[in-house]
């Protein structure tokens, strides 16, 4: 008797459900771009219990007569190849025609389509990819109904995570095809509560504020190059907006997102020299080329590509975004490179992101060491750049990174919940956040308010904020947002609690930046304070704070011991 067997098609059919149905996330990621496909302005996804119990996609698109309804359920049915040229000529969302039969083969599937040109529409109710009614209904556009995903193959249900976790993952879906499709509208019904609506955008741009905010988009400059074969338009960090997570950055060619190292290594490289080690840019690259120079069918979901000419598309990205990023550099930086004024005799040179201290009398005066920072002879320490300083005292020379140790001071006290001195704001801060990020920092207003943060929903994925501690008067309230919303989705590592975490980040948002100038006394508070913290010589993070050197360690460095 023969080893070998042919599967049976229903066999098939979950088969290829579990390379590209991984969970309902996949699921709306294959309707909305079958809607797209089909020419839509306007997409409504409805889910209920993270998509487990309920998927439905409705648009206005093109609709399907009864004759083309009934055949997109069968394997590698599709009205987007006829030959095998146009394997590699793509130019739609979908290409394969194995979505449908692989979503309907692990469901019970409703399709309720018509086209515009005709009065009559046609309804068909599958259950585990068989046909178990056809009956005719009015309808213009098509609206596909998902109903109890993986029923029949529990073995797959049981790797599903919390609806929480996949609500999550279909936000992030939508979020992905909605920044890419300017021109079309979205809206997310998310137990039967509106999570997401973006209207049509008049172009990249504004789409990208309807999902991040204005304040947001500020911090990004915008990008066009074009050469021969490549067009670019990319939305970048400017030189002062980096983020601790690698949350907001999306690779889009011919507006499909994908995931590429590559270029996203390009991207890295126009930085070098500006990007600090710990941080990392926000980006949103717009990539469009010949279809026949990108194949788009190297990976089950669709989510990698494969380039004719990889090295090409490296170097376009790279000089496209370098020579933008050293332009806005060259402005960034002329603050700190023009001569300051003088400073008159006595007189401390103070920094907003920092309290006011008296200033110790002493003679002396100021002059410009190095261009960036001020140094000042008379106190009893120097400045070495950025977040360096040089103290001498207790037997030798300490170097100390007071970035760092001032996150380690406010960590402690974040995590402790001491002296935080929370006072509510004059004028309450609105934060437009994604809808991802502001359906998670909802969830965790209590930690918030541990913090001394108050804050509330105020709609439309806006976070309104009542109340501060003291050390965040000048921080970026919305990044820190941003970063705790990451932090959460990310995940915690085993050793740390959420709380720990959290702090952690909290802390680094608002401790004594780089360009920050600081005054003996508020060295000598700083050095305090850290003094009194459980761990001084080491930030939340792991950094060291102060490095000590002895005499002894001196001479052996300047080979005399």
């Amino acid at each position: 008797m023969p080893q070998v067997k042919i599967l049976p098609p229903d066999l098939r059919n979950k088969i290829a459900a579990g390379e590209v149905i991984e969970r309902p996330a996949s699921v709306v990621k294959e309707l909305i771009e079958n809607s797209i496909d089909a020419g839509s302005t306007d997409i409504l996804v409805e889910v209920l219990y993270g998509g487990k119990r309920l998927i439905r996609v409705s648009d206005n698109g093109s609709g399907m007569d009864r004759e083309d309804a009934l055949l997109c359920f069968e394997p590698h049915a599709t009205s987007k190849l006829t030959t095998e040229d146009d394997l590699f000529n793509i130019k739609t969302m979908g290409f394969r025609g194995e979505a449908l039969a692989s979503i309907a083969s692990v469901s019970k599937t409703k399709i309720v389509t018509g086209t515009k040109k005709s009065d009559e529409g046609v309804s068909i109710e599958l259950s585990g990819g068989e046909v178990k009614e056809i009956k005719d209904a009015p309808s213009a556009g098509t609206s596909v109904e998902i109903r109890d995903l993986f029923f029949n193959t529990p073995a797959r249900k049981k790797f599903l995570k919390s609806n929480s976790t996949e609500c999550f993952h279909i936000i992030d879906t939508i979020t992905k095809e909605a920044l890419s499709h300017d021109k079309t509208g979205f809206r997310l019904l998310m137990d039967h509560k509106e999570t997401i609506h973006l209207p049509v955008a008049s172009d990249l741009r504004e789409r990208i504020m309807q999902v991040y905010g204005k304040e947001f988009l500020n911090g990004l400059i915008e990008i066009r190059a074009e050469s021969e074969d490549l067009a670019m338009k990319a939305f970048v960090s400017k030189s002062d907006y980096f983020r601790n997570m690698k949350s907001h950055q999306f690779i889009f060619i011919n507006k499909r997102p994908i995931k590429d190292p590559s270029i996203a290594h390009a991207l890295y490289k126009a930085y070098e020299g500006i990007l600090p080690h710990d941080k990392h840019p926000v980006f949103f690259i717009f990539l469009d080329m010949s279809p026949k120079k990108v194949d788009f069918n190297v990976h089950p979901a669709k989510r990698e590509v494969r380039f004719e000419d990889k090295e090409s598309v490296y170097r376009f990205v790279l000089t496209g975004i370098r020579e933008e990023i050293r332009s806005d550099r060259t402005e960034y930086a002329r603050q700190f490179t023009e001569i300051p004024a003088a400073v008159p005799f006595g007189q401390p040179v103070h920094s907003p992101e920092i309290p006011h201290y008296p200033a110790v009398p002493s003679g002396g005066s100021a002059v410009s060491e190095n261009m960036e920072f001020l140094y000042r002879p008379h106190l009893p320490f120097i400045y070495l750049g950025d977040t360096f300083i040089a103290v001498s005292g207790k037997g030798g020379l300490t170097l100390i990174d007071h970035h760092a140790a001032h996150e380690r001071i406010l960590y402690e006290k974040f995590l402790k919940g001491i002296s935080l001195n929370s006072h509510q704001l004059l004028f309450p801060q609105q934060v437009k956040l994604s809808p991802k990020e502001c359906l998670v920092i909802l969830g965790n207003i209590p930690l918030l308010t541990d913090f001394g943060i108050e804050a509330d929903d105020f709609g439309h994925d806006t976070i309104i904020v009542r109340s501060l501690p003291d050390a965040l008067h000048d921080s970026d309230i919305r990044g820190m947002l941003a970063d705790i919303a990451s932090c959460i989705i990310e995940g915690i590592a085993p050793e740390k609690s959420l709380k720990e975490a959290l702090a952690a980040r909290i802390a680094c948002h608002s401790s004594v930046r780089g360009k920050a100038i600081l005054n003996q006394e508020e060295i000598s508070q700083l050095l305090a304070d850290l003094e009194q913290t459980e761990h001084p010589d080491q930030c939340p993070h792991g950094r060291p704070t102060r490095i000590f050197f002895s005499p002894d360690d001196l001479k052996k460095l300047f080979k005399r011991k």
